[in-house]
């Protein structure tokens, strides 16, 4: 970034915490709110045999952390581009 564009450097960091904080608070829901606070009235629904809270803790949050990560990448390319700083 060149200094004339130092404020946006600003609201570029801003929307980047802003993702991060926002994706980090779903993997914190998902894997302990899921697989430990609500596991008990989740168990009450199964899920290829398994109840859904068990399911949740042991490999539900793994695949919302993979899916977290490609919604990061695509949101932030994005983000890249709207302050042009991306790669292409």
């Amino acid at each position: 970034m060149s200094d004339k564009s130092t404020p946006s450097a600003s609201e570029y960091w801003k929307a980047n915490l802003k993702l991060i904080a926002t994706l980090l608070a779903i993997w914190a829901l998902v894997s302990y709110g899921a697989g430990i606070v609500f596991a008990s009235w989740l168990n009450h629904i199964h899920l290829g045999g398994y109840p859904l809270g068990f399911w949740f803790a042991q490999q539900g949050s793994i695949y919302v952390f993979i899916a977290l990560i490609f919604v990061y990448a695509k949101k932030m390319g994005d983000i890249d581009r709207r302050f042009d700083v991306h790669e292409d």
